[in-house]
């Protein structure tokens, strides 16, 4: 059995999850989580105070599959998560 743990951007999660789903994964756990991974910073003004907000959501998930999911699990996560972009 292993654990794998990964952490991707909100509005991936739905593709992400369907994926997993499609692999054979019949669990798993979800998180928020904040993190700053290589994204620039947002400023904006809130009711007159400039606001910097360092951290990012982002939704982590976690699953235990038995040796021979492992390989297809983690495919079908980066096939699924990535964006192009930083962070």
């Amino acid at each position: 059995m292993k654990l794998i743990t990964t952490i991707v951007r909100p509005e991936r999660l739905p593709d992400v999850k369907a994926a997993l789903f499609q692999a054979g994964v019949t669990g798993i756990t979800l998180s928020r989580v904040s993190g700053h991974g290589g994204e620039q910073e947002i400023v904006s003004q809130y009711r007159g105070t400039t606001v910097v907000m360092e951290f990012h959501e982002k939704v982590k998930i976690e699953m235990v599959c038995s040796e021979p999911f492992v390989e297809p699990c983690i495919k079908a996560i980066l096939l699924s998560a990535r964006t192009g972009e930083v962070g």
